[in-house]
């Protein structure tokens, strides 16, 4: 006899009683059409390879790794030297790219730093508490494995998407 697949621990297939919608039933994940977007950033610099700097879905957006890059500036012009002015560059960026979708900052939901040295963080920390005083996002830290000469630090977001509604 095959042993039966489980999630969450209920055996599956799992039927209830006739007529009851159970927790894994076909009613509880109805199907639904993907609403996704790749929004013209006219304000934000073009990506430098495949891929787009924001993409929303399904009423979230979805930042890509943004560089500590000022507007207008070429690939390995950091805006600054050291981990705590590149951070403000990063979220500069990022406040940046959800403005032009008239959002702010209070959308995100959860961010991903990239650091290059783990011993930055600290420094890192102090920079990203600036944005983010009250009320920050969920976050996870890791290590950068790009290596670019004086690239101290990248991060990533996603936010809700809420759009404005003319009253």
């Amino acid at each position: 006899m095959r042993p039966r697949r489980a999630v969450f621990g209920i055996p599956l297939p799992f039927r209830g009683p006739p007529g009851v919608t159970t927790l894994l039933g076909p009613a509880a994940f109805p199907r639904r059409r993907i609403m996704k977007g790749i929004p013209e950033l006219p304000n934000h610099p073009k990506p430098v390879g495949p891929y787009s700097h924001c993409v929303v879905a399904n009423g979230l957006v979805f930042i890509s790794g943004q560089a500590p890059l000022r507007p207008g500036a070429k690939s390995g012009e950091w805006a600054a030297a050291d981990v705590g002015g590149q951070t403000r560059q990063c979220l500069r960026n990022i406040q940046s790219i959800l403005e032009e979708l008239d959002l702010g900052l209070r959308s995100v939901v959860r961010t991903t730093v990239l650091l290059s040295d783990p011993g930055d963080f600290a420094a890192m920390n102090e920079a990203y508490r600036e944005f983010f005083p009250e009320e920050p996002p969920a976050r996870s830290t890791v290590r950068l494995g790009l290596e670019l000469p004086g690239l101290r630090v990248s991060i990533d977001a996603i936010a809700v998407y809420e759009p404005q509604t003319e009253e």
